[in-house]
């Protein structure tokens, strides 16, 4: 009886200090990531460009990854995606102006703006400047992918890109994003490659980019082909940390096979990074 009661002690012990181990999660809804003025000033801005945070508590240098939601640049809502949540990561699920009632260049200022932010106030979370990352599915890729690569969309904040830590893209558009096409009355099916293309923006030192689409043959329009000749125009520029994985059997909604890969490269880098 003494050795059973000694038993269920000791386990209900360990039980308890496995439990305290885990980190606690919490989540702080709609912050405000241009000054207050802005706000005051335009009402489209203070009815979309709010941030959600959701962190674990009591911990630091956390990773965290600022995810920007798909929906063609004109639909879609801030969101914390599930597959991300309870792996140690801050995760910063942003809202942005949207087409019409937006202009594509507005909604890159918005993803850069929240970026910006995400640097200023990271610490605050239990977070490190060092391990930023970016991430977002479709429209949220082409947004990863343009504020890292055009080195001037985070200049305006005083920030050098290559102080993200890494981008992971899930299926983003790296010629002329369709609704900038839209705008120039162009038809989604005439590829334009300019200052609105990440690919007119590659260069041998960005942050490592890892690069992911569904199957060639399901995927939207021709989004394998786009990412495999930015990977292709990225390595021939001298960038040695660029990677391409195509889904097979998968199409254009392949969040769900692709965020193992996006944990994984996270924690890879955090690694690396901590370890230099």
């Amino acid at each position: 009886m003494i050795q059973r009661t000694l038993f269920v002690a000791l386990f209900s012990l360990l039980l308890n200090f496995s439990y305290a181990q885990q980190p606690v999660y919490t989540t702080k809804e709609d912050v405000l990531y241009y000054p207050e003025a802005v706000y005051k000033a335009n009402s489209y801005i203070a009815e979309r460009c709010k941030l959600d945070v959701y962190y674990p508590k009591n911990k630091t240098n956390s990773p965290a990854i600022v995810w920007f939601h798909g929906g063609g640049l004109t639909g879609g809502n801030k969101e914390i995606p599930k597959a991300l949540t309870e792996q140690g990561f801050i995760v910063i699920g942003v809202g942005y102006r949207l087409a019409p009632k937006a202009v594509v260049n507005d909604i890159i200022e918005d993803a850069a703006a929240a970026v910006a932010w995400t640097f200023q106030h990271v610490q605050e979370y239990g977070g490190s400047k060092n391990l930023v990352f970016l991430s977002g599915h479709s429209a949220g890729a082409y947004l990863d992918l343009m504020v890292t690569l055009d080195k001037k969309r985070l200049a305006k904040y005083d920030l050098d890109p290559n102080q993200v830590a890494g981008v992971i893209s899930l299926s983003a558009q790296t010629i002329t994003h369709f609704t900038r096409r839209q705008e120039l009355k162009l038809k989604d099916t005439h590829p334009l490659v300019d200052e609105y293309a990440p690919l007119y923006f590659v260069r041998a030192d960005a942050p490592p980019l890892l690069l992911i689409t569904g199957d060639r043959e399901l995927e939207m329009l021709g989004r394998y082909e786009e990412n495999a000749y930015l990977a292709r125009m990225m390595k021939l520029n001298g960038h040695k940390k660029t990677v391409l994985y195509e889904l097979d059997g998968y199409g254009h909604n392949m969040t769900e096979p692709a965020f193992p890969l996006l944990i994984k490269e996270v924690k890879t880098l955090t690694k690396e990074i901590i370890g230099k």
